[in-house]
């Protein structure tokens, strides 16, 4: 048992809920990981439903909390994009508030994370850079390449800057997606270390027991650092996907 407690990696062991055919080789099964999507998706659409449900002039607690995030949202697209950029409100809203409750269900004991695996984040990040590429090329053709060539460049410099900024584009999901799973993967060991040190000290049933104050501590302290790491991981996620929307806005900046 204490070897259960001790082992890190053990949480984010995904098991098969219900076996599905195979698909091009690929095994499709719904597992705890799709489940705690789904939750995730629920429980954002369960909080705007109640957010927009009876829109009232002085608005209630939940009603303010879902205003607090539209404005939010609004606001970082307004400062990276500009107004043109709120046809992608939906998109980025959804992308943030989808993290956010991904990541916060992760804090639930003994609860799979999503966003803790790679597969998810990077599904993400795929999105994203696609978008901007479709988009990008769909507003103005061949232009978009200017991205890879910014102007005001002298043409000498342009020999080394263009592979430079061609590297720069195409790492972006790999950057996207390991950033957001390296900080909740991370966050989620440490932490589970710290309770299982702090487990293993109280099992011991000996004057030990009193070192457990200490990963006990440590404990807390880093469950309240993860709260404000779920947040700004999402933030993270959306604030560089505007930038990248940006990109194909305005290919040539």
């Amino acid at each position: 048992m204490f070897r259960m407690e001790l082992d890190p990696m053990h949480q984010f062991q995904i098991q098969k809920l219900i076996s599905l055919p195979s698909l091009a080789g690929h095994d499709i099964s719904f597992t705890t990981a799709s489940l705690a999507m789904l939750l995730a998706v629920g429980l954002v659409v369960f909080f705007l439903v109640l957010a927009i449900a009876r829109p009232q002039v002085v608005p209630s607690r939940i009603q303010s909390i879902g205003e607090i995030g539209y404005e939010f949202i609004a606001n970082m697209i307004r400062d990276t994009i500009g107004e043109e950029g709120f046809r992608f409100f939906p998109f980025v809203f959804t992308l943030f508030l989808l993290i956010f409750g991904a990541n916060m269900l992760g804090m639930i004991p003994y609860f799979i994370t999503p966003t803790a695996q790679i597969v998810v984040t990077a599904a993400l990040a795929l999105l994203v850079f696609f978008t901007v590429i479709i988009f990008g090329i769909m507003k103005h053709g061949l232009k978009f390449l200017k991205l890879f060539a910014p102007s005001g460049i002298p043409p000498v410099l342009l020999v080394v800057l263009v592979p430079l900024e061609i590297i720069s584009f195409f790492v972006r999901p790999l950057t996207l997606s390991l950033r957001l799973f390296g900080n909740i993967l991370a966050g989620h060991i440490v932490l589970k270390l710290f309770v299982g040190f702090t487990t293993a000290l109280l099992g011991t049933a000996s004057i030990l027991s009193v070192l457990a104050i200490g990963p006990f501590a440590l404990a807390l302290a880093f469950t309240a650092l993860e709260f404000l790491v779920a947040f700004l991981q999402a933030y993270i996620f959306a604030i560089l996907t505007c930038i990248y929307l940006n990109d194909a806005f305005h290919p040539s900046h």
